[in-house]
């Protein structure tokens, strides 16, 4: 088995189905599933742990305080085996204790890792605890979910990350038809705890929408302002080649659109808007571009009742003010995060964007690599300098990455598109 440039172990799956059944259905036994090509390992009960060496709590020591303690796991930290417990696990049965929520060792929360995702198109830390070197995927081609060994080994069993190695097939304790593997135990309505961890975590007072169930989820239908999109979203998979034009309406212009337009081309899932790209001519101020999203925003938003996801997303190519920005956080109701490509450690090898959106875990991860300083110095200077490789869109699209687990997406190639 090779490891993928970011450390991520690659296991092969055949096609699942979405671990959420519709109404009225239940989960099949294992035992039903025996004669599928799928392999399914460590589904069975843990082999009674041996009475521990030390006392004290430690995630070694979690099966031993299940089995033979009878503590509930609920309370005790699936991600370190603390028994100080601060919340719930959003998507597997136990406890989190404070710090592994905070990730003091990491620059970024558990919250903040949740829809982070990696240039090959899944997700970059384990969904049990947001860490992890090396990774294990589900390769079910509507997960992007990954696992690291020792979450695999302590909470499923001792050697079950070797036996996933030693397999083609497999896919993850999300996507199997059963909800049990060991001590992991995938939580009912996981989707809707996902969602009150986001909403209680959040720093921001912006919504999260449930992830949507495979068979539910819909290609995405967008609304792309001053700046198209659609090669993006296309090469991520949400836009079929030679697809529906309907499914992205690009609008150079906004200036004449009212209400009745975006409702008579709507309804969309997705807006989008830009400033103009360094070097382009424009015929208008730089607020103006915002402005007139924001108008155009409110027209293509769903009724307040309706509990149809929807994202937006504005970039500044680092040419509002400080003043313009400030606007935009009061309008957007949404602080902005710095998206950087970064080609070296020179303020002339780096290409950024201011970003506000709604769309989960936005954010770069080298943001601490260029100082606010800089960034404005680049902004400072940008007029003189040889425009980006990269286009505003072109540096925001794995940004778009977390819509997979809402929309319809055409392709699973995404490592080869990115």
């Amino acid at each position: 088995m090779a490891l993928s440039p970011q450390g991520t172990l690659s296991v092969e799956t055949l096609d699942g189905s979405d671990p959420d059944p519709p109404e009225g259905s239940s989960f099949p036994e294992p035992e039903a599933e025996r004669h599928t090509d799928t392999i399914l390992l460590g589904s069975s009960e843990p082999s009674e742990p041996s009475s521990p060496a030390s006392p004290g709590p430690s995630r070694e020591l979690i099966a031993y305080e299940v089995k033979v303690n009878e503590r509930n796991i609920e309370d005790i930290c699936i991600c370190c085996g603390s028994f100080q417990v601060h919340t719930q696990h959003p998507l597997f049965e136990g406890g989190m204790c404070a710090p592994c929520k905070a990730l003091p060792l990491a620059k970024d929360k558990f919250l903040g890792r949740l829809f982070l995702y990696d240039d090959d198109g899944y997700q970059s830390y384990c969904s049990v605890c947001c860490s992890g070197d090396t990774l294990l995927i589900c390769e079910n081609p509507d997960c992007t979910r990954c696992y690291c060994f020792e979450c695999v080994d302590t909470l499923v069993g001792p050697g079950t990350s070797g036996r996933v190695q030693a397999v083609s097939n497999w896919v993850c304790f999300l996507c199997l038809p059963f909800p049990r593997s060991g001590l992991l135990r995938r939580r009912k309505k996981w989707r809707g705890w996902l969602k009150a961890f986001c909403d209680g975590e959040s720093e921001n007072t912006l919504e999260t929408y449930k992830t949507v169930p495979v068979w539910k989820r819909e290609p995405v239908r967008v609304l792309s302002l001053f700046g198209d999109i659609r090669n993006e979203l296309t090469s991520l998979g949400f836009l079929e080649p030679g697809s529906d034009p309907g499914r992205l309406k690009h609008l150079d212009d906004a200036t004449d659109v009212v209400r009745r337009d975006v409702e008579g081309w709507g309804p969309f899932d997705l807006v989008y808007g830009s400033t103009p790209p360094v070097g382009h001519a424009c015929d208008h101020p730089p607020v103006w571009y915002l402005l007139q999203f924001h108008r155009v925003l409110q027209y293509a938003r769903p009724r307040p009742a309706c509990q149809q996801p929807f994202f937006w997303m504005f970039v500044d190519n680092l040419v509002l003010t400080q003043e313009d920005r400030t606007v935009a956080t009061r309008f957007l109701e949404a602080d902005p995060v710095t998206i950087q490509d970064i080609c070296g450690r020179t303020i002339q090898s780096v290409n950024a964007v201011h970003v506000w959106s709604n769309v989960p875990a936005v954010r770069s991860k080298h943001s601490a690599l260029v100082s606010q300083e800089a960034l404005s110095s680049l902004a400072q200077d940008r007029r003189r300098m040889k425009p980006p490789a990269q286009g505003p869109a072109k540096l925001v699209k794995n940004c778009f990455l977390p819509l997979r687990e809402y929309f319809k997406c055409f392709s699973t190639g995404l490592t080869s598109s990115l």
